[in-house]
């Protein structure tokens, strides 16, 4: 047994965590070297707070991955362990069963993965299997725990995560994605039922999940990993690390509250983001990138802040992360702001609609594809193309004032990719009066074509689009993200260069601003 747990543990069986992460799957492995790098960093925050001490050498520290999955983080975890253990428990057998029984635990977020993450920490599907690396465990489980969970109704949705019920409540064969972790009102209490009731965890870390299918009730997606940031956090222990979705910075479904007191708790130590989160997940593509936050109890002030694109490290630098409403990702767009806000001008969303302007959705299809008597022109985006049709102007009951006004239509969605520098937001469209749009588009409200076109040359320059985009984390550009952007006066053509002078934006300011935002003219594709 002993050279069976030297053989698995030292680092020679093949490493098939790495392939699976690189695998199309409903749920988003993390690389073996990404967990690393998470673990480096909390490695690097014991030490300094601990005169140096390493964190892998304490026999006494209790790490939790609370929706484990491939099991990377406790495999990785109990390697840095076995080395960092072996002057004070030389026997490796002897090492190894105090680390499986004292220091790592997980809970599973499947029975798969559950299966799954004790093969990687156990060697064996089950602890106490034939060839489990450990010795000292009487039950099957060891201590990555899972048993299937209810949902907790509360009408037709559930009362802890916001899952449909008539998505979810499944016969028992089937997996219902009921995570323990969040479903219960009183986490102390259920995290003693499954591992003891003087457990208290040191570090919790891992990568939860992320989205709910339907979780607003609805036919849309709605994020939950924001639960288990806030469900760790009342486990009250020394650090939390976890690498979650990016969008939270500025966007997300019912995400303020949650945003508001991350920023503005003071426990954030170390923050990496991730524009493109392929370079964290090959092949998987999630909007506005991945983070990976170190949250530290005992830190109150500014956080470190590092961005990662194309291989390429921005950072750290020291932030204070509550200076806004949301978070501005890269730090070399403060001075900008700064100079742009101080003049507290009116935002220029005053004068922009909100969601669905005239009342259609975006796959309103009641339009005729030819003119006829008493019919308005719709101006729509469909499957991707830009189309005008023709609706009857009673078919119009919002905004009806507005059908009789000079307008400039600009795109509700724009995606483009993640390459720099960026277009940002889609082309603008100049509508005559009288006209409407369907969803696809938001309406700037003017009183004559030349006003029309003033703010379309607004639209278009680098310094406009630049301040959309400290507030743009995903495709959609709502009426919010333009929040930061200052109304001007519109009797001339705008020019960056004019806005540059304007709002007193240095050299290099200006450099920055055309290293991320390309040019746009009316020329251009969408």
């Amino acid at each position: 047994m002993i050279e069976q747990a030297s053989f698995a543990l030292r680092g020679r069986n093949p490493d098939v965590l790495t392939c699976i992460a690189n695998l199309s799957n409903d749920e988003v492995f993390t690389p073996p070297e990404f967990a690393n790098r998470m673990l480096d960093t909390l490695a690097e925050a014991w030490a300094a707070d601990n005169g140096g001490a390493s964190i892998w050498a304490d026999n006494s520290v209790r790490f939790l991955d609370p929706f484990t999955k491939s099991g990377v983080f406790l495999r990785e975890i109990a390697k840095r362990l076995i080395a960092g253990l072996e002057t004070e428990i030389p026997d490796l057998q002897t090492r190894v069963d105090h680390i499986l029984t004292q220091q790592v635990f997980g809970i599973g977020i499947t029975r798969l993965t559950s299966l799954l993450a004790r093969r990687s920490l156990y060697c064996s599907k089950h602890a106490t299997g034939e060839h489990s690396v450990a010795t000292a465990f009487a039950n099957d489980d060891g201590n990555i725990w899972f048993e299937r969970t209810e949902h907790s109704w509360d009408g037709s949705k559930c009362q802890f995560c916001g899952a449909p019920r008539a998505i979810f409540d499944r016969e028992p064969e089937l997996e219902n994605h009921a995570y323990a972790f969040i479903h219960t009102n009183d986490i102390k209490a259920r995290l003693g039922e499954l591992f003891g009731a003087d457990m208290q965890f040191d570090v919790i870390i891992g990568n939860p999940p992320y989205q709910m299918t339907g979780g607003a009730g609805g036919t849309s997606d709605s994020s939950i990993y924001h639960l288990f940031v806030e469900q760790a956090a009342k486990l009250e222990p020394r650090f939390v690390s976890m690498v979650i979705p990016s969008r939270w910075m500025a966007g997300g479904r019912g995400m303020d509250g949650f945003r508001q007191s991350f920023l503005g708790g003071g426990h954030l130590r170390e923050l990496s983001d991730f524009p493109a989160s392929s370079e964290v997940f090959p092949g998987v593509e999630i909007k506005a990138g991945v983070c990976y936050f170190l949250w530290d109890s005992a830190h109150q002030g500014n956080c470190n802040v590092t961005t990662f694109r194309g291989g390429e490290a921005l950072g750290p630098v020291l932030r204070k992360l509550d200076e806004y409403d949301i978070f501005v990702r890269d730090g070399r767009a403060i001075s900008i702001l700064h100079k742009v806000l101080e003049r507290e001008e009116l935002p220029i969303n005053s004068i922009l609609s909100r969601d669905t302007t005239f009342g259609l959705a975006s796959n309103f299809d009641g339009y005729s594809e030819t003119e006829k008597s008493g019919h308005i022109p719709l101006f729509y985006i469909r499957r991707m193309k830009r189309g005008i049709g023709y609706v009857p102007r009673e078919a119009i009951s919002k905004n009806v004032h507005l059908i009789d006004r000079w307008k400039l239509l600009v795109p509700e969605a724009y995606n483009g990719g993640d390459g720099l520098p960026h277009q940002i937001l889609g082309k603008p469209l100049i509508a005559p009066a009288p006209s409407a749009c369907t969803q696809s588009y938001l309406v700037f409200d003017v009183a004559t074509p030349d006003e029309a076109a003033s703010i379309q040359s607004y639209y278009m320059t680098r310094f406009f689009r630049f301040l959309v985009s400290q507030r743009k984390i995903t495709q959609h550009a709502l009426n919010s993200t333009y929040a930061w952007v200052p109304m001007q006066t519109w009797d001339r053509t705008w020019t960056d260069e004019v806005l540059y002078e304007k709002y007193r934006i240095s050299d290099e300011e200006r450099a920055y601003i055309e290293s991320q935002v390309r040019s746009m003219s009316v020329d251009d594709g969408e």
